[in-house]
Formats: C-alpha cells, structure tokens, sequence
C-alpha cells in the first residue's frame, strides 16, 4: 500500500479518541474552534487532515489562536498544505467570540 493511500484513509475510533484528547485546550476560544470542528468533520477526518492537526495542537494556546483568527498565518514547518488546508477547515467553523 502506498503512502498517499494510507494518509487518505478515514481515522479509525480509537485514534479519533486519542485525538479529541489531544486537542483539549486551555484557552476556551481555541476550544469553541475545535468542538465545532469536530462536530462537523470528525466523521470524515483522515490519516492526513489528523496529522495537520497534531501539528497545530503542538503550539502554544496563543499562537494556535492567532491563527485560527486569521491573525498570522502558518510560518516554518507549518506552512505545509494539510495544515493551511486543515486550517481552513477550523476557520470556516468560527464561533462567534
């Protein structure tokens, strides 16, 4: 099996479960983002878009918050398109704060 098909696989249960654990925040708002986040896509997430996401989760409450306020953009290893794609993802899910 190739790489791309794997990453383009739906995230099974179990790794779904260790993922919405890892996304528990300490920033309310950066919790409204991904609760509505997963309400919407968790049914559908794959390999890949869990990936982007682990990698957004490894910032620091505040500057996951500026970019899910579109306030900075992804810089560095994060400038990858999973993760401006997954953030478009977030983004479109904008609570109103």
């Amino acid at each position: 099996m190739d790489v791309t098909t794997t990453t383009e696989n739906l995230l099974d249960e179990r790794a779904l479960s260790k993922l919405r654990w890892r996304c528990r925040r300490g920033l309310l708002e950066n919790d409204l983002f991904i609760e509505r986040f997963f309400a919407r896509y968790e049914s559908r997430l794959t390999v890949r878009q869990a990936d982007a996401l682990g990698a957004l989760m490894d910032l620091s409450d505040n500057d996951l918050l500026d970019l899910l306020l579109a306030r900075k953009e992804p810089q560095g290893d994060l400038a990858r398109d999973d993760v401006t794609h997954l953030l478009g993802l977030l983004r479109a899910t904008r609570p109103t704060i």
